[in-house]
């Protein structure tokens, strides 16, 4: 039987999003990528290390884009490793070729030896070792990332372990290709079993990715975790990106630490993992958890009646737009003691789609601040990589100050260990939580 490859919209961590929105619909049709149009090969090149790729600017970040490159052998493959030179003719790294993609170098290896498919099964070794021995992420949670792209070597390949599962995002022709080796590696690596493997369909036209040719596997839908203590079901049929959040792991629990006793609002609440911590870890007095995605509300409840051995968990789940919920508790004159934004991606795209992402970003800060009374604690949260952490501090302090509203900034976290990121891809540091409490 052949393995099931999940569809998703695509939107980085990041999920469909749950808000009234009226742009072209995300999942669109993608217009197809031109081939790369290729130089005349260097003076000197035909002493290079074949297939390779010349590069016309230097360049440390992963994603190379078309205006970036010079020259290209002729017998450089589509999905195959590439040798890469800078614009004086030395050796500059290695990566993942395909002359069809948007970003047809994605650079796997900056230094002076030439990469091989050995060095790309090492990086797959360290990516585990990191998390499992160096991190013992296991002595608290059967779900956390194994592999982060790029910022393990390995871009184009997202994998998270829930349990005896690992899920994985592919986005690359490269990785698609050596998937029959790298999961029964990464299998014995982890100790799992079973896989599910995602790919976007735009990301599958745009890179010649053929999902009907998906490596063999047993078809999951769904697998139980437990992450501090707390129990979710992870459900791949209805879940978005690989399933279940655990970028938010090491946040949750310290929100749980702060709400003994206090209301909480919790908007955009996926499967309930903030709700859910606050309730049964922290001792909150009441819960309000509103998402727009009607089955992420059906996901939270049943999170909610996993962890209810000792009586149910008595948290109101919203079926709601977020905007629309806060904006009737502003008229309501309703006040939290704690007030939780977990929006999906605002940012897609540069200049216009993120000035539009801003705005959606200061409109629901500025109302979930109106929600929150004088001393009580704001925590919001934005998973688009486009925006800096100073970027996003900014829009949170404006909106602030537009309402006459002042915050004592706690602090700005991000994901756990097992989410690095690079620090020539700054992209890559697409969580930020900002911690405050209004103290006026």
């Amino acid at each position: 039987m052949m393995g099931r490859v999940r569809d998703f919209q695509q939107n980085n961590r990041d999920r469909k999003p749950r808000y009234s929105d009226k742009r072209k619909p995300m999942n669109a049709a993608v217009p197809r990528v031109r081939a790369f149009k290729t130089a005349e090969a260097p003076e000197g090149s035909e002493n290079w290390v074949r297939p390779w790729v010349q590069l016309k600017y230097f360049t440390y970040n992963p994603a190379v884009f078309p205006r970036m490159l010079g020259a290209v052998s002729p017998d450089a493959e589509a999905g195959g490793l590439i040798n890469v030179y800078d614009k004086n003719g030395d050796l500059f790294g290695g990566g993942f070729w395909n002359p069809q993609s948007r970003t047809p170098l994605r650079m796997l290896y900056h230094g002076p030896e030439v990469l091989r498919e050995r060095d790309l099964e090492e990086s797959l070794r360290r990516a585990v070792s990191w998390r499992r021995q160096d991190c013992a992420l296991e002595s608290t949670t059967s779900a956390y990332r194994v592999i982060h792209g790029d910022s393990d070597g390995l871009g184009g390949l997202i994998v998270d372990r829930y349990n005896d599962v690992l899920s994985l995002e592919v986005s690359c022709l490269g990785v698609w290709k050596r998937l029959d080796r790298w999961i029964p590696l990464l299998h014995e690596l982890c100790g799992t079993s079973r896989h599910v493997i995602t790919v976007d369909d735009a990301i599958a036209r745009m890179e010649g990715i053929d999902k009907s040719a998906a490596p063999e596997g047993e078809p999951v839908y769904r697998v139980k975790i437990v992450e501090n203590g707390v129990n979710f079901e992870v459900d791949f049929a209805q879940g978005h990106k690989t399933g279940f959040f655990c970028d938010q792991r090491d946040n949750r629990l310290k929100l749980s630490r702060l709400v003994k006793d206090k209301s909480m609002l919790d908007l955009c609440c996926y499967s309930g993992g903030f709700s859910i911590y606050a309730k049964l870890l922290g001792g909150a007095k009441e819960v309000t958890a509103v998402d727009l995605d009607e089955k992420a509300i059906a996901m939270a409840k049943r999170n909610a009646n996993i962890n209810a051995q000792n009586g149910p968990l008595r948290i109101d789940f919203v079926h709601a737009d977020a905007f629309v919920y806060a904006r009737q508790m502003v008229r309501n004159g309703k006040l939290f003691d704690v007030v939780l934004l977990d929006p999906p991606k605002f940012v897609l795209g540069r200049d216009e789609e993120k000035e539009e992402g801003l705005k959606k970003y200061n409109d629901l800060n500025m109302l979930g601040l109106q929600c929150v009374r004088k001393g009580g604690l704001f925590v919001t949260c934005s998973c688009s990589g486009l925006v800096s952490p100073s970027e996003f501090e900014k829009t949170v302090i404006k909106a602030a100050q537009r309402l006459g509203r002042r915050l004592q900034i706690l602090e700005m976290s991000g994901p756990g260990w097992d989410h690095p990121f690079l620090s020539t891809y700054p992209e890559g540091r697409y969580l930020k939580v900002l911690w405050a409490r209004v103290i006026a």
